[in-house]
């Protein structure tokens, strides 16, 4: 399944429930979905970032053209939230996990994401994304550490004379991310399922 066009996701679904999924996911899972915009970095801003972070799993992610700098996103309300700058030109993440969590007038609303099981992982071409935490094992080919940000190896780069890194390769075992933002020029996801939840289930 691929999401080119915001417009697709009104398509989704038109049910009561559908709706109140949809006031979830302005929290930031539609940026992770659709991949429409850009992340904060030397690319200008597209949209504005919710006022809720969301979280990202994935077993394994492997990738080919990675840099990585600071950067800074901004919300609607002119907000500014530092982030670290990632960009992959082409990933694979297996068995992918989106969650995130939002308050309504009914209560906690999470929507959980998942997609890139059953052998054939979630891919990504130009992939940005604007995070506050990683964690996991991770393996790089041909590492350049210190890097000034703006002569990184990837189209998109930081500011000139703030520090970054690139690599060839990128090789994350049992990845978990915070993010703001995340976003591809093309984002395929293979049995892609779409939960709307109490906001008791997230990706960990």
């Amino acid at each position: 399944m691929k999401f080119r066009n915001p417009s697709l996701i009104r398509r989704l679904v038109s049910s009561h429930a559908g709706r109140i999924a949809m006031v979830a996911i302005p929290t930031g899972v539609v940026s992770a979905m659709l991949m429409g915009g850009v992340a904060q970095g030397a690319v200008p801003v597209s949209f504005a970032i919710s006022g809720t972070q969301f979280k990202i799993a994935s077993s394994q992610l492997e990738g080919t053209g990675f840099s990585q700098y600071s950067g800074v996103a901004k919300d609607a309300e002119g907000g500014e939230h530092a982030v670290v700058t990632a960009n992959i030109k082409d990933a694979t993440l297996e068995n992918l996990c989106q969650s995130a969590v939002q308050e309504t007038p009914l209560g906690k609303v999470g929507i959980l994401i998942k997609a890139g099981g059953k052998g054939t992982p979630a891919s990504a071409k130009d992939l940005q994304i604007g995070m506050t935490g990683l964690k996991g094992d991770a393996e790089f080919k041909n590492i350049r550490i210190g890097v000034d940000a703006s002569d990184v190896n990837t189209k998109a780069k930081g500011s000139k004379g703030d520090f970054a890194q690139d690599s060839d390769t990128i090789s994350i075992e049992d990845l978990k991310q915070d993010s703001w933002s995340t976003t591809a020029s093309v984002f395929t996801l293979k049995d892609m399922s779409l939960k709307l939840t109490d906001g008791s289930e997230q990706c960990d």
